[in-house]
Order: structure tokens, then C-alpha cells, then sequence
């Protein structure tokens, strides 16, 4: 039960001052059907309205083409005042429903009383459907009043027929409300629906990234501390070949086990949503190697997927310029355009190294970053460049 503040008068106000909304306006939820339906009555009535007032011959040629010039005019006045009416512009709105009603006027004076007939009653029910009730109610008056003055029924048929069209014009407005709050509604539910299925998302990834780190962060953070500690205890052991090979093993071993927790710790960001810019990452990614980041286009946040795409393309670029031209000048060039973001790796060449380090790998990664870059509706291209290699990745936002 509402209390006694001021809720019930401000209700009242808004209801007498208020705009129909937009979606009761606009005439979208209106079915195929009834558009198609809407459109074909106003077309056969145009029709009967010409072929009724021009075809007895009371008019002249000249007159017939001013006749429909003003039938013109009158229908652009008419879509004019559905815009601005749309637009809830009210002294516009008045204007062009001012115009329709002096068209009215004129043509009941030329002796074309069909038109001004239609005229005078379009100008009443699209004020009461369109306009606020405060300036809706006085200009259907006016527009009812012309009526009245160029009807030749009797009294009765012309106050009943007068009810009538005041009747359509509220029950239309009544009709245009409930199909914009029957739309309205509809998208309050749809967003309710993906707000609960983004929060349903967030809630899996957050359980994914849990379990992530409950079982992947913490054997390889164990990985890392036993294999520091085998360090150490070959290091005690006298020097030799055997030795040696065993020590760089071990190196390499906790090496990749500390980038693969690094890297398990930004997918586990990821999967938050608590991603650093890429820029910053790509900066970081080279950090200790001869190579410069260049950054163009205005900066802007990305999606977590086309990120991590980004960050996956330039650490699988660094690592090939790594294994295959080892010492190699880097260019790393983000550009940010408009609805997607480029990517360009080019490093500037060098010796082709021998041994283990050139052949290791699964030779699937040019193969794994454009199968990752076409999953996104991206492409990437990647080939030789001069004297070194070019990588270019374009990926929607």
C-alpha cells in the first residue's frame, strides 16, 4: 500500500505532462503482418481520397496539380511531425501539426472536403496518440472542432462521430503504450539473461582458475624449488664433462618450469579478468632482448580473448626469432584501428644455430598461431622479410 507522499501526485503530474515512450512511438513491435496491413489501408484510402476528389471534373488541370502538390506536402508534414514527435520535440511537433490542420482549413475552402475530412481527423487522433496529454487534449480540440464546423451530419451523428475519433485516438495511445512496455519488458529480460549468463561464465572461469592454481601452480612452484635444490647438489660435485650436461639439463629444466609458472599465473589473470594491458606484457616480453615496442592508435581496453590471442602470437614469435636467429634485432609494432588490432613481429635475420636448439620443437607454431588467429576471425600472415622473418596478426576486437 503506497504511503502518503508525494509518489501519487508526481504519478499524476507525469501522466498529464509525460511523452508517450519511444518504443510505444516508434512502431517497432508492431508485427509484419499488421505493418503490412497498416500500410496497405493508408495506401487504398490515399487512393479513394484522390480518385474521389479529382475525378468529377470540378477541378482544372491546374488545380488538380496544385491539389497534388498540396497532397504532397501534406505527406511530408505528416512523416515530419511522426519524427519529431518521436524525437519528443513538442514545439515542432505543434508546428507541423498546425500545418496539417491549415491544409485542412484550405482545402474544405477549395471545395475538396474529402481531403480536409481526412485532414481534420488524422490531426485529432495522431495528437491524442503522440503528444503529451497537456498539449495532446487542446489540439485534438481544435482539430475536432474543424470537424464539427465542416460536418453536414446532424447534431447527434456529429457529437457521437466526434466522440468517436477522440475515442480511437486514446484507445490508439493506450494500445502504443502497452506494445512499448511489452517491448521494454522483453529487453529488461533479454539483458537479464546474458547479465546471468556472463555472471554464470565469470563464476566458471573463477572455479577453472582456482582449480588451475591448486594443481598446476603449485607442482610446478614444487618443480622449481627441487630442481634449485638439484642445482645446488651438482654443483658441489667435481667438475667434468658428465657433470656439466647434467647441470645445463637441470638449468633448462627450471628455466621452462619457471616460465611455464609464469605463464600459468597469466592465464590464471585471464581467467579473472585482472589482464594487464598488452602493451605492458609486450614490453615485459622483451625485456632482455634487443628489441623495441612501438605502440600507434588510440589505446584501448580489449577483450580478454583477443588478448590473450595477442600475447600467445608475440611469445611464440619471440620464441622462434629465439631458436632460429638467435641475437636478432626485433620490431614489435601494436597499432590499434578501428574494430581490430595488428600485431607486426619482424626481426632483422641472423646465423641459423646448430644442434639441439634448432630442431627442437613440435614445428607447429606458425600452424598453432594462425589455427588461434582464424578461431577469432582474425588472420595472420607469416614469411621472410628481406634478410628476416615477418609475422602480422590482425584480430577483431
Amino acid at each position: 500500500m503506497p504511503g502518503p507522499g508525494p509518489e501519487g501526485p508526481r504519478a499524476r503530474i507525469a501522466a498529464w505532462t509525460g511523452w508517450p515512450t519511444r518504443e510505444a512511438l516508434s512502431g517497432t513491435s508492431h508485427a509484419l503482418p499488421r505493418r503490412a496491413i497498416t500500410w496497405s489501408v493508408r495506401a487504398a484510402l490515399a487512393t479513394a481520397m484522390l480518385w474521389g476528389t479529382f475525378s468529377g471534373g470540378r477541378f482544372g488541370p491546374w488545380e488538380v496539380v496544385l491539389g497534388l502538390v498540396g497532397v504532397t506536402g501534406c505527406a511530408f508534414t505528416a512523416w515530419a511531425y511522426f519524427r519529431t514527435s518521436l524525437e519528443h520535440r513538442l514545439w515542432p511537433s505543434l508546428g507541423l501539426l498546425a500545418l496539417l490542420m491549415l491544409a485542412a482549413f484550405g482545402a474544405q475552402r477549395a471545395g475538396a472536403d474529402l481531403p480536409a475530412l481526412i485532414l481534420w481527423c488524422g490531426s485529432a487522433v495522431a495528437a491524442l496518440e503522440r503528444l503529451p496529454l497537456t498539449a495532446g487534449l487542446p489540439a485534438m480540440t481544435v482539430a475536432l472542432g474543424g470537424y464539427a464546423l465542416m460536418s453536414t451530419d446532424g447534431r447527434l451523428a456529429t457529437a457521437m462521430s466526434t466522440a468517436g475519433l477522440a475515442l480511437a485516438g486514446y484507445v490508439l495511445r493506450l494500445d502504443a503504450e502497452a506494445r512499448g512496455n511489452a517491448q521494454r519488458l522483453l529487453a529488461q529480460e533479454r539483458a537479464a539473461r546474458e547479465a546471468e549468463a556472463g555472471r554464470a561464465a565469470l563464476d566458471e572461469r573463477a572455479r577453472i582458475a582456482r582449480e588451475i592454481h591448486d594443481v598446476l601452480a603449485h607442482s610446478l612452484s614444487a618443480q622449481l624449488v627441487h630442481l634449485e635444490a638439484a642445482r645446488l647438489l651438482i654443483e658441489r660435485e667435481p667438475t667434468g664433462e658428465f657433470r656439466d650436461q647434467v647441470l645445463d639439463r637441470v638449468v633448462a629444466a627450471r628455466s621452462m618450469a619457471r616460465e611455464g609458472l609464469v605463464e600459468t599465473r597469466q592465464a590464471l589473470s585471464a581467467l579473472r579478468g585482472e589482464v594487464s594491458p598488452v602493451e605492458d606484457f609486450l614490453r615485459q616480453l622483451v625485456a632482455v632482448e634487443p628489441a623495441r615496442v612501438c605502440v600507434e592508435g588510440e589505446r584501448r581496453r580489449l577483450t580478454a580473448e583477443t588478448s590473450q590471442t595477442v600475447r600467445r602470437v608475440a611469445q611464440e614469435a619471440m620464441t622462434n626469432v629465439r631458436k632460429h636467429a638467435p641475437g636478432a634485432e626485433v620490431c614489435m609494432r601494436l597499432e590499434y584501428l578501428p574494430g581490430e588490432v595488428v600485431l607486426e613481429i619482424r626481426d632483422s635475420g641472423g646465423e641459423r644455430p646448430d644442434g639441439e636448439l634448432c630442431v627442437s620443437g613440435s614445428g607447429y607454431g606458425l600452424l598453432g598461431m594462425r589455427e588461434r588467429a582464424e578461431l577469432m576471425g582474425g588472420t595472420l600472415e607469416a614469411g621472410p622479410d628481406q634478410e628476416g622473418f615477418m609475422v602480422c596478426l590482425r584480430v577483431p576486437e
